[in-house]
């Protein structure tokens, strides 16, 4: 195992560590899908040359590499390579710079979301994305997947964020894309090429990244109704009145059981789907007026709030919905996305998926994009692998394409969805992947058997 690791000298910026309780909390991720297998070792890197120094060591031996930075990812992408190197990114932690004229900031991968947020906060200015997991998800992580989060529907995901990157290659050559201008358009647009490719093109050690200004209000609606399609169609409702709210979420009458459970609340009794919408800007209060006279004419209970401690009261019980669910049990988080006026059969279709194989799921969404997660709660012993549990993730995919949608919005193929990207992408389209594949990572040793 060793023997490629024992005969080289030592590197400032590298810790390698072999111990077996290091291995075991560096083989899975947040997914719900552990890997057999473990890695050789984890390589924690302290600086971009400790980066391509350990590139340039598995690409001389062919060695597989996994970057991870805090394993929050829910597709299985970041899981461990058999005798492989995890490439640990956690420590590459600084927000290098914040421009305040320009907006935008200069960071490393291993920066935690919300503390750039923060950050930026200190200049004027926020950091749109605005992942669920943005308390312990790095953006290093956010642009390998491509996340996307609470405010992407009028701020959109992570790539509408990138400038720029910085990428250690496999070989260990440092590149940089992209720029810090807003505009340009020389050349092919690499850096969207590496938003969202899940570490199988290059490592990503650097970031100029885009902010936004603070709004100036931010207004906060929480709406209780009766069923899905009553959830949906207010937000259709509101869409056309006018209103393009920065977040409109969705968590069904089963996940708001458990919300109950894990903050000791009683959203459940006060409807059967929950709808969580905000506003923001100058007219703020204005619109969430007019979003509130649509919603009640769906709603069965609302609430309404300007203040910023009452609003960070309410979005808390979305950022809930996936803790409250892993109390419950192991989880297997799925991630499809339709054409928003598709949203009611797609959630239908995972309800008939439950019923069909009689696994447990529950269901939230980005409704005012059209992104579903339904999570399916495993039964003790049960292991995502067992025939019901993919029978019902086959159909919800199976869903997920009949209405003219994808099998990951947000959160990537991974180790777990590879079979049904085949099935969206087609053939061509797939073998014109592996062919970028393999410009970039001749030998195949970044990331191998995941996203392609």
């Amino acid at each position: 195992m060793t023997a490629w690791l024992d005969g080289l000298p030592p590197h400032d910026d590298v810790d390698w560590r072999t111990d077996p309780a290091v291995l075991d909390a560096h083989r899975f991720d947040r997914s719900g899908w552990t890997p057999e297998v473990r890695p050789a070792v984890v390589a924690s890197v302290r600086g971009v040359a400790g980066v391509q120094h350990v590139l340039r060591l598995a690409h001389r031996t062919a060695t597989p590499v996994v970057a991870r930075g805090a394993g929050t990812g829910l597709a299985g992408a970041a899981t461990a390579a058999d005798g492989g190197i995890v490439l640990d990114l956690t420590r590459l932690n600084r927000v290098v710079d914040v421009i305040e004229q320009d907006e935008l900031a200069i960071v490393e991968p291993g920066v935690l979301t919300a503390d750039l947020d923060r950050e930026a906060q200190r200049h004027g200015l926020r950091y749109a994305p605005d992942p669920a997991s943005v308390e312990i998800s790095t953006i290093g992580g956010n642009i390998a997947t491509n996340a996307g989060g609470l405010r992407c529907a009028k701020y959109g995901v992570t790539r509408d964020a990138v400038l720029g990157l910085d990428v250690v290659l496999a070989d260990g050559r440092l590149i940089h894309t992209g720029r810090r201008a807003i505009k340009g358009v020389t050349g092919y647009d690499l850096t969207s090429l590496f938003v969202g490719s899940e570490g199988t093109l290059g490592v990503i050690v650097g970031a100029t990244l885009r902010l936004r200004p603070i709004p100036a209000a931010t207004a906060t609606i929480c709406a209780y109704l009766p069923d899905a399609a009553s959830a949906f169609a207010a937000v259709r409702a509101v869409r056309a009145a006018g209103v393009v709210p920065a977040v409109a979420e969705f968590i069904d009458a089963a996940t708001l059981e458990r919300i109950d459970e894990h903050l000791g609340t009683s959203l459940r009794a006060r409807g059967a789907a929950f709808l969580l919408m905000q506003t923001d800007g100058a007219a703020a209060e204005v619109e969430a007026e007019r979003a509130a006279r649509e919603l009640r004419g769906y709603a069965t209970d609302l609430e309404i709030s300007n203040d910023p401690v009452e609003g960070a009261r309410m979005t808390a019980v979305r950022r809930a919905a996936l803790p409250a669910l892993e109390r419950v049990g192991r989880v297997l988080i799925e991630d499809i996305s339709v054409p928003r006026s598709r949203l009611p059969a797609a959630v239908e279709a995972v309800r008939a998926a439950a019923a069909a194989t009689g696994t447990s799921i529950h269901t939230f969404a980005h409704a005012a994009d059209g992104n579903l997660h339904p999570i399916i709660v495993l039964a003790e012993g049960q292991e995502p692998f067992d025939p019901a549990v993919q029978e019902a993730a086959d159909s919800i995919f199976r869903a997920a394409l009949d209405l003219g949608g994808t099998v990951s919005g947000e959160h990537g193929v991974g180790v777990l969805k590879r079979r049904w990207m085949h099935a969206e992408l087609g053939e061509d389209v797939d073998a014109i992947q592996r062919q970028i594949k393999s410009v970039f990572d001749p030998k195949g040793i970044l990331n191998p058997g995941k996203a392609i």
